[in-house]
């Protein structure tokens, strides 16, 4: 994602840098490198009882699975045994698949949301984009986080909420800068979500189909807000306009009660200075101390909304406070077109990555969200009570709760640090808890939680632990990193895992890094990779990574496949040149998968037309891929 180069977080909290060395320092570099040696690549540093393993693998004693190597690795193979995509196949115009599958294109950008012939379409001329009443009525671009919720059988039919985070002027109006209310009408409505009912036709084959419950919303669709900042004057404008629309929708959670959660991240950059003279830099806003935590600048990203949408410039005294109407998490109903999204504010105001959604003990909903900047934090909501108990009060378990943001220790252990106004560190900074969590990052803050590389997706695995890609960071100025620390700088990123006591629910947890990107790299393996993003964990134990960086190492950003247990890697699919490779959701047989090619070619025609054929001259369009397994198996195996 292009706006995720920036540092919002001036705090002194303690660098996470400095607590992984010293948790590194325990390790054994032996067992570690015997564990490379000994079976081409595995997770090196995937947890204690990992490394117990891995040594047994190497020397062929027991482990505590109570195999030995070569058992070990065969067991591996059978849960994660397809041929992998050779790094010389990965670099193209086009996706790169495992021999073993296959892909399908679906609802690329422009597409109508009612299916084919069912409205306008948009096919990548590029002398001819869509109009904004066109968009609307179109699948948006930035395909990201997504997630598919089953109709009658479920395997063949559903309900596909998909997010889209983002595309660039030159991309989706054909100019630098909007000349028009009409240009920034076209760029909003391309931003937000679209819910598209999706079946299987001909066969294998899935398009969208015509359905009253498919729908788009965007920048200015109607929104609510509920919880503890719903009515705070923080949320409201001197102009009295009502809440409107979503954006830059990144990852995504759903909640056992079958609902979506698209989760704001970069919503900075749609808001500018419409005075700003970028020359002189000068201009009337001058940023609070809040707008800068949150990384809001006079120039923005470059959009320009604020040039001919008042709600978008910061010098608008009439619309102070828009900017906090986004950063939350979204509650969305596939199910019914007519419900207005909510935006849940009990999670709280940062850059949300996604929302994790898992039941703990009691029946509490806990939702574990990733801030993606660097030095930003990781965070988690525990819901009041029993969801059901709470739903059948009609109060949403994502109202009430508690929000906590995560500190790590050198020691292997880990505390959650509650945002509350009644904490001792935050009474005096803040009037009440609405302003905790509109200014969450400032809270934390002060709270003194650890900065992370970028935290991003984050997913529970049936073993009881809780996985996130930390992306990368390469802007670490610790006089003390040398090349002998792997993560300072941190260009290729790492996953690092955790288990939560009292069955998620829990202040307290130990952590582990689950595996170093870096550590990948030079071996003359097939497995090498960059800047982990996207994640999700099937119940068999498989950890799906999906990157956004790797092109930077030569190859195209991509879909892998690791076994839990082991650490080994495969790659699956490789995307286009130039794109991010994202969103991933299952049917209920995990039979077919979805993932989403974003940004292909950077929206570049001399670097790739996909999906169009290649040489056509169409811009290339973001899209989603069907993948299957040719012998219809569980995808992963």
């Amino acid at each position: 994602m292009i706006h995720d180069n920036g540092i919002s977080n001036r705090s002194n909290n303690r660098p996470f840098e400095d607590i992984l060395r010293a948790r590194l320092s325990r390790r054994n570099l032996l067992t570690r490198s015997a564990m490379l040696g000994a079976s081409g690549f595995l997770a090196a540093l995937a947890g204690d009882k990992l490394l117990a393993q891995g040594a047994a693998a190497a020397t062929g004693a027991n482990s505590e699975t109570g195999l030995v190597g070569g058992q070990m690795l065969a067991q591996a193979r059978k849960l994660v045994d397809f041929p992998i995509v050779p790094v010389s196949a990965g670099s193209g115009p086009v996706p790169a698949i495992s021999s073993a599958y296959e892909y399908d294109i679906l609802i690329p950008w422009g597409s109508p949301l009612q299916g084919p012939g069912q409205g306008p379409n948009y096919n990548g001329d590029p002398k001819r984009r869509p109009s904004s009443a066109e968009q609307a009525q179109q699948i948006g671009i930035g395909h990201d986080g997504m997630w598919y919720f089953p109709l009658d059988q479920g395997n063949d039919n559903g309900m596909l909420a998909i997010n889209h985070e983002y595309g660039t002027n030159s991309h989706v109006i054909g100019k630098d800068l909007p000349t028009s209310l009409e240009d920034v009408r076209v760029s909003q409505h391309a931003h937000g979500v679209s819910v598209v009912e999706i079946r299987r036709v001909r066969g294998a084959k899935w398009q969208a189909v015509p359905s009253p419950r498919s729908r788009r919303i965007h920048v200015n669709t109607p929104v609510t807000f509920s919880g503890p900042a719903a009515n705070s004057p923080l949320l409201r404008t001197a102009a009295g306009n009502p809440p409107l629309g979503t954006l830059n929708n990144c990852a995504n959670g759903k909640t056992p009660w079958g609902t979506y959660l698209t989760c704001e991240e970069n919503f900075n950059g749609y808001f500018g200075d419409s005075t700003y003279n970028a020359q002189t830099k000068t201009g009337t806003w001058k940023a609070t101390n809040a707008q800068k935590r949150y990384g809001f600048a006079a120039a923005g990203a470059g959009y320009g909304w604020e040039l001919f949408d008042k709600r978008f410039d910061l010098a608008s005294a009439e619309h102070a406070n828009e900017e906090n109407r986004f950063g939350w998490v979204v509650e969305i109903d596939p199910m019914n077109p007519n419900q207005t999204p909510v935006k849940r504010t009990a999670l709280g105001r940062i850059k949300h990555e996604g929302a994790e959604v898992v039941e703990g003990r009691g029946g509490r909903i806990v939702v574990y969200m990733g801030d993606d900047e660097r030095f930003d934090y990781i965070y988690k909501f525990v819901s009041a009570d029993n969801w059901r108990s709470m739903r059948a009060r009609g109060v949403s378990p994502l109202d009430e709760g508690k929000l906590y943001v995560a500190k790590f220790n050198d020691n292997g252990t880990g505390s959650w640090l509650e945002l509350n106004i009644s904490n001792p560190a935050l009474r005096g900074k803040f009037s009440d808890q609405a302003e905790v969590l509109t200014y969450a990052r400032l809270a934390a803050d002060a709270l003194g939680a650890t900065p992370m590389d970028r935290p991003e997706w984050i997913t529970a695995a049936a073993n009881g632990r809780v996985y996130c890609t930390l992306t990368n960071n390469t802007q670490r100025k610790d006089t003390q990193v040398n090349a002998a620390n792997p993560l300072g700088p941190n260009p290729d990123g790492h996953i690092i895992s955790w288990r939560d006591s009292d069955d998620y629910t829990g202040t307290s947890f130990t952590w582990d890094i689950f595996i170093l990107a870096k550590d990948t790299h030079g071996n003359g393996d097939e497995r090498t990779f960059s800047s982990p993003d996207g994640l999700w964990a099937d119940p068999d134990g498989r950890l799906f990574i999906e990157t956004d960086g790797t092109q930077k190492k030569g190859l195209n950003d991509q879909l892998l496949v690791a076994n839990l247990e082991t650490g080994d890697i495969r790659r699956l699919l490789t995307g286009v040149t130039d794109c991010e490779v994202t969103g991933i959701t299952v049917t209920p047989d995990r039979r077919t998968m979805f993932v989403n090619l974003q940004h292909p070619g950077d929206g570049n025609p001399a670097k790739t037309n996909f999906p169009a054929p290649q040489g056509s001259g169409r811009i290339p369009r973001d899209c989603t891929l069907v993948i299957r397994k040719k012998d219809g198996g569980i995808i992963g195996s």
